[in-house]
């Protein structure tokens, strides 16, 4: 938002959100409705411009996010926080804008007249256009806005943006993007007005528009040194990612739409254009300090990853009604990025201090864990990572999800054995989740009903509640014995089998069934020791979340959220890793046989860098009287 917002700011179809799409549907089952009666195909290449439009930009935004987490050719190293994907969630009201005013220029201006499909005439027209009036208008106008009356009511809130997207190109107050379409639109209309329009020049222009924006907001250099030397004039005529960059930066130079020449006739130019895309281009991939493992975990997830729609990964996983409608591409999206990539791929990074945090994605989903025949596949790519990882000086990995399987690699353990000498050290970070789970049980309980998959971090928990004389009454006969070969039979008293559902604290993990959770008594505060959540069935009770901990202020470039957790949360297991590098730790913290009896030295740093524990405001509404601490 603007800082003193100014008449039109807002879009008229604001109140929608989500469903906005819905002022397009007349368009679409008129289109539809005109090709199947009079094969009129012109209403309909509106309805194919209009998801064109989507689709490329969404491209931009996903090769964007991805350079710049490598770090190579980036131009601007700072982060990118909730507050810009929230302003910029708007990004696709100009599309939607726009396809009203061609379908309403359809229908009532050229009504049933079709227009050829190619002229070259039309074509040189608009491009002179553009290069000509446009340009100048443009950069008239777009001084005029960085007046501090006009600013100050308008263009301070696509300024807001320090470091750029492809989509902060289009985020502006709608009173601004009227003035756009104006200056933009002219092209279209000579052409119109001239009788040489032709359905390539309209799609072609618009394409590269779009093109442009994006590219300029990129936040990272593309445009090879070789162009300028090869055609010198084209500096004046094609803007870089850099050129745009400064502008976003300095505010008052470098103004140009697309073509710099009035930048250099009217002394805007910045003069360290020439200087910052020189350094951008040189600049090599990042080098992380640490880097979190992890995978898909539902074919929705891809939508929700840093890559994907930055309005969903900027909330906790959740469905959507129009991912129901995606589906058959989703399917046919999944089935090409699970079967044909051999490799883990970075799509997040984080700053910690002096720390670089990447996150990487290991392009398969659950199933694919669980299924024999993907187990070495799987761990191949893992190994790859790790040894990847290693020669680029990494100094930890940590696990995340499935990846650090009991069944698959013993918990990380397999990597290790088999290349001794590593010097990246891996965190499989069950000492913390272990930590965050007794941290989350009310002080003064005496008793606990366990029931789950038996897990590294199971037994940790479980170790330390019988050491502090609290029972772990346990359901299943099978779950008692393998928890009690971890005990020491001083301890053992305290685990007791049982048929009792009357505890009102459960430990649960993955295997915990429906008929089992309806057998709690009304008030039930289930805390998950599991990396994925139980199905929360019961809405008279309390669902603690995933192990995890709120990071700290100190933490930069963070814009998405961890699959179900909220925002500035990461999962345990996550957060060990980051602490084992923040710490300097030399050990590795993985392996079924590796000790946690120091968990506590794990809890302890992670507090004192600033991580803190998740406190629910319906666990204190729900559980009154108990200190949510261990």
């Amino acid at each position: 938002m603007a800082s003193r917002p100014g008449f039109l700011t807002d879009w008229p179809w604001a109140p929608l959100g989500s469903f906005k799409y819905l002022l397009l549907a007349p368009l679409v089952i008129d289109s539809i409705y005109s090709y199947a009666t009079m094969r009129d195909y012109e209403k309909l290449l509106v309805v194919a411009m209009t998801v064109w439009r989507i689709v490329h930009s969404q491209v931009w935004i996903s090769l964007s996010r991805y350079q710049t987490a490598k770090g190579t050719k980036r131009i601007l190293n700072k982060s990118i926080e909730f507050d810009q994907v929230d302003r910029e969630r708007t990004w696709d009201d100009q599309i939607i804008f726009n396809s009203l005013i061609v379908y309403l220029t359809k229908v009532y201006v050229l009504g049933a007249n079709t227009l050829p499909f190619w002229r070259i005439d039309g074509l040189i027209l608009v491009a002179l256009l553009h290069a000509g009036p446009v340009e100048f208008i443009y950069y008239w106008f777009h001084r005029a806005l960085h007046h501090h009356f006009l600013y100050s009511r308008y263009h301070s809130h696509h300024h807001s943006s320090i470091v750029t997207e492809p989509i902060t190109s289009v985020v502006h107050p709608f009173a601004e993007h009227i003035g756009y379409t104006l200056i933009l639109g002219l092209p279209l209309v000579t052409t119109l007005l001239c009788g040489t329009a032709s359905v390539v020049s309209i799609l072609l222009y618009i394409t590269y528009v779009d093109f442009m924006n994006n590219m300029g907001h990129c936040n990272f250099e593309l445009i090879p040194r070789f162009l300028f030397s090869l055609l010198p004039p084209l500096k004046f005529l094609c803007y870089t990612p850099s050129f745009h960059s400064l502008h976003h930066t300095q505010f008052r130079t470098n103004y140009s739409l697309f073509m710099p020449m009035y930048d250099y006739m009217y002394g805007t130019t910045d003069e360290c254009s020439d200087s910052l895309y020189e350094t951008s281009l040189e600049k090599e991939e990042e080098k992380p300090d640490a880097i979190h493992l992890t995978h898909l975990i539902s074919v929705d997830s891809i939508y929700h990853l840093r890559l994907g729609f930055a309005s969903l990964s900027s909330h906790p996983l959740s469905s959507r009604f129009y991912l129901f409608l995606m589906k058959p591409f989703t399917f046919i999206l999944s089935f090409i990025l699970t079967s044909f990539s051999s490799r883990t791929f970075v799509f997040e990074r984080n700053r910690f201090r002096d720390l670089t945090l990447h996150t990487h994605l290991l392009p398969k989903f659950p199933s694919h864990y669980m299924s024999p025949e993907h187990k070495e596949c799987i761990n191949k790519m893992i190994e790859s990572a790790i040894l990847e990882a290693e020669k680029k000086g990494v100094k930890v990995m940590s696990l995340g999800l499935l990846n650090q399987g009991e069944e698959l690699n013993g918990y990380g353990e397999m990597y290790v054995r088999k290349h001794p000498k590593l010097k990246i050290r891996i965190v499989d970070g069950s000492s913390l989740a272990a930590e965050v789970v007794l941290h989350s049980i009310p002080i003064g309980t005496k008793e606990v009903l366990f029931r789950g998959q038996v897990t590294k971090v199971a037994r940790a928990i479980v170790f330390s509640l019988c050491q502090n004389a609290i029972k772990v009454m346990v359901l299943r006969k099978e779950e008692h014995s393998m928890l009690a070969e971890f005990l020491a039979d001083s301890c053992k008293e305290n685990l007791v089998l049982t048929t009792n559902y009357n505890p009102m604290i459960w430990l649960v993990g993955d295997g915990v069934s429906t008929k089992e959770q309806k057998m709690a008594k009304e008030g039930t505060l289930f805390l998950p020791f599991s990396q994925f959540p139980p199905d929360k069935l019961r809405k008279d009770c309390v669902y603690h979340t995933t192990p995890a901990m709120i990071i700290p202020h100190s933490a930069q470039n963070i814009d998405s959220c961890e699959n179900w957790l909220g925002r500035r949360v990461m999962s345990a297991w996550r957060v060990g890793g980051i602490v084992h590098s923040l710490e300097g730790w030399e050990e590795h913290e993985c392996g079924l046989d590796n000790s946690i009896l120091n968990s506590p030295r794990v809890w302890e740093a992670a507090l004192r860098n600033g991580f803190q524990p998740l406190r629910t405001s319906s666990i204190f509404r729900d559980l009154k009287g108990f200190n949510n601490s261990y």
